[in-house]
């Protein structure tokens, strides 16, 4: 549903998106991550035609958005960052305009109103005009005017920024659901999200994507992925030692691998030498790896990585 093809974005002297390449397919969640000023929100501003690329190509459902904006804008729902809306509107009023805009009338219009209200949990607020809203509520109402026209495609710049937990994890089951029939990608700061949301992400740093996976495979870059930590009565680093390096962790000792992959053959001899040494075993468990550990590994300019 989005490819992207060699993507490049100047602003003077600026290279803020560096050649980058990716798709996103239909039934497919995407977080785009990355520090401040890393290209995110240039490349979500490209996807949806609000900057033209300096060079590369976007494609929506096989519409270019240079040559075919209105075909490819059709099939877009866009939260752009910090939520902008018109602030003398009530939320009733903007979804009603927002729907009208996207080219519906009459019952469709009503209906398409009823629905994303209810998606977005906005009945309490209704009424009310947009600048007496919470930053939640106006995140929601934005969210809402997004989803106005059922898109196939769906662009989310920092969709759950200024939530409350228990709006979050409405957010957050609202994308996965919506991904199951959509494209969706969605740009975060918060890393917890990739888990609760994405399929796949991407890590994007200094306008170029430094890494490309689902969830699991990035936790696999970490350097603690397949170590197992051991807490047991009596355990030694100097025994553990011959299995691996050893480090002592909040009381326990953790034994990394040579392989990451021999992490099961590893578990087994850990077992093995407890029961020959006698060590009364309280836990024992093999690490899948840390996202913000990656993330910072592979963002961080390396005269400041620790």
């Amino acid at each position: 549903m989005i490819r992207i093809e060699n993507l490049v974005k100047t602003f003077g002297a600026k290279r803020a998106v560096d050649g980058i390449s990716f798709t996103v397919e239909r039934g497919e969640v995407l977080g785009f991550l990355g520090p401040n000023g890393a290209g995110k929100s240039t490349t979500m501003r490209m996807i949806t035609g609000f900057y033209p690329p300096t060079s590369g190509r976007i494609t929506v459902g096989g519409y270019d958005i240079v040559e075919a904006p209105l075909a490819a804008k059709r099939l877009i729902g866009y939260l752009p960052e910090n939520a902008p809306s018109y602030p003398d509107m009530t939320v009733r009023g903007f979804l009603d305009w927002m729907a009208a805009m996207r080219g519906l009338e009459g019952e469709a219009r009503k209906k398409a109103v009823a629905r994303v209200v209810e998606r977005c949990f906005l009945e309490p607020v209704l009424e009310q005009s947009i600048e007496t809203l919470s930053k939640g509520y106006r995140h929601r109402t934005c969210l809402a005017q997004a989803l106005i026209h059922d898109p196939e495609v769906l662009v989310l710049d920092e969709p759950t920024d200024g939530l409350d937990p228990n709006q979050k994890h409405e957010a957050r089951n609202l994308i996965r659901e919506l991904g199951k029939t959509k494209a969706v990608v969605f740009s975060t700061h918060i890393l917890e999200e990739v888990d609760a949301a994405c399929t796949r992400a991407i890590i994007i740093d200094r306008g170029r994507i430094v890494a490309n996976g689902t969830p699991a495979e990035l936790r696999a870059m970490s350097a603690l992925a397949g170590a197992v930590t051991l807490r047991a009565e009596g355990a030694t680093e100097e025994k553990l030692a011959a299995l691996g390096r050893v480090e002592r962790v909040d009381g326990a000792l953790r034994v990394y691998p040579a392989d990451k992959t021999a992490s099961a053959e590893l578990t087994r001899a850990i077992l093995e030498l407890a029961a020959r040494e006698g060590w009364k075993v309280e836990s024992l468990r093999v690490e899948e790896g840390q996202l913000d550990e990656v993330f910072r590994r592979i963002t961080l300019p390396d005269t400041v990585r620790k």
